[in-house]
């Protein structure tokens, strides 16, 4: 399986993260011990890119990679596109000032509960009518 991530020419780059590896060592009440770190290896085709870095600072550059993602599909797309709100599904963001993300959508006869989830992370439920036009800044592809 591919991680998607590539070099700078575009050509696939295999990525291997490891766990609790204890490479160097930290001083603790004069004893040296191995300190837990996570690793990263990067096998691009002219080599390989070894890195590690604490359990700390892997959650701390998850949380910006998170971050820079939820940016990068927010982002306004070539143009918005309408549906109506029978057709909303899971992911789908909608198009306004403030983010606000499509947990659920559920049908009851002619009319559609959804749930939406702010940028912030509130959660709330609306009802519309099936027919109701909703404009979305991005869509999922797919029929998630």
């Amino acid at each position: 399986m591919s991680s998607g991530i590539t070099d700078a020419d575009g050509h696939p780059m295999p990525v291997a993260v490891t766990a609790g590896e204890a490479v160097p060592l930290t001083v603790t009440a004069g004893e040296a011990v191995p300190a837990p770190r996570v690793g990263i290896r990067f096998s691009p085709p002219a080599g390989e890119f070894v890195w590690s870095c604490t359990p700390a600072a892997a959650r701390e550059l998850a949380a910006l990679l998170l971050r820079a993602a939820e940016e990068t599909e927010n982002a306004p797309g070539e143009s918005p596109v309408t549906v109506t709100a029978g057709e909303l599904r899971r992911g789908d963001v909608r198009d306004g000032d403030r983010a606000m993300t499509v947990e659920s959508a559920r049908t009851d006869g002619s009319t559609v509960q959804v749930t939406w989830k702010s940028g912030a992370g509130r959660s709330w439920t609306q009802a519309y009518a099936a027919e109701t036009a909703i404009t979305l800044k991005r869509r999922l592809p797919g029929g998630r």
